[in-house]
């Protein structure tokens, strides 16, 4: 029997238009995104929908709106095969959130609300330190843990063979940009970010999350939710917090997470929400795992003649 897990994306998939074919065929989505406006009290549908980009990149804007996406596409595939079932869920950085409430460890409606406080506590200490991020392609993780140690820079995402991400204050960005270059990376790209995310200069926001986790209640996961920061499962809502608020400032280990889904038999993944980014990860991990994706209508029925019987 394969066991099928849940991905949902994360900060950077988002684009303007992003939910709107949902909303305009299904009313079930539609309904969801009311559901979303009424309880922020503002129009972050309209803000999916319409735009304009620079307020959607806004991460107070971007990271609610990844997640009413990807919960919606959620929906909808539960809604097509009601005979679905899966066995885990992981989430990239913010995905992360979704991931827990497609478990059920936290209700829609909370986990809406606390990502957008988490999207703007982070925005906050973007504002107050100068930091960015950069890719590194080509590189392997020894080398470029090597540059991040010269250069005074932390890795910030391993998401897969090759495709590293760095982060830290703009200037040591821009001399590791440059070292892991003279060490053979392909491309080291700085990245269109507003500060340094999985970074200790994002501290400042982890008591301020800590705070918003700690009002709201969470239940145990009813299906192993992978946690980025040990790219283990979630333990218990105690535990859950705990890791949330480490992530802040903590590698993503992405690679790691899907490999420990992989070797606990995972042979299929639903990637949910905009963007291809985690189907194209996992195909640099495992070529033989079958991915799919769900980011709009016409991949909503691809997936679905995919995974019915």
């Amino acid at each position: 029997m394969s066991k099928t897990a849940l991905l949902f994306a994360g900060q950077g998939a988002q684009v303007v238009g992003m939910g709107k074919d949902f909303a305009a065929n299904e009313p079930l989505a539609k309904a969801w995104f009311d559901r979303a406006n009424a309880t922020l009290g503002y129009d972050l549908t309209s803000i999916c929908f319409r735009g304009p980009e620079e307020e959607l990149t806004k991460t107070e804007h971007a990271q609610p709106g990844i997640y009413l996406v990807s919960w919606v596409a959620f929906q909808l595939l539960k809604d097509r095969v009601p005979t679905l079932t899966f066995e885990a869920t992981a989430g990239l950085s913010l995905g992360e959130f979704t991931a827990l409430a497609a478990a059920g460890a936290l209700s829609f409606e909370d986990g809406l609300n606390v990502v957008r406080q988490r999207g703007r506590f982070m925005q906050e200490a973007c504002e107050v330190t100068r930091g960015g991020m950069a890719a590194v392609i080509g590189l392997d993780e020894a080398s470029t843990r090597d540059v991040c140690a010269e250069a005074g820079v932390v890795l910030a995402n391993l998401n897969c063979p090759g495709q590293l991400v760095i982060s830290g204050e703009a200037g040591k960005i821009a001399k590791a940009v440059e070292l892991a270059k003279a060490k053979g990376a392909k491309r080291a790209i700085p990245l269109p970010v507003a500060g340094a995310y999985h970074s200790p200069l994002m501290a400042s926001a982890q008591p301020k999350l800590e705070a918003a986790l700690k009002a709201i209640p969470l239940q145990p996961p009813t299906v192993p939710v992978i946690a980025n920061v040990t790219a283990q499962p979630h333990g218990d809502p105690d535990a859950i917090r705990q890791r949330m608020v480490e992530q802040v400032t903590g590698s993503v280990l992405w690679e790691a997470s899907m490999r420990h889904l992989l070797a606990q038999g995972f042979t299929r993944f639903i990637e949910l929400g905009p963007g291809t980014a985690l189907s194209g990860f996992l195909k640099r991990i495992d070529k033989s795992a079958q991915i799919l994706n769900l980011a709009d209508m016409a991949s909503l029925e691809a997936t679905v003649k995919a995974v019915v019987p």
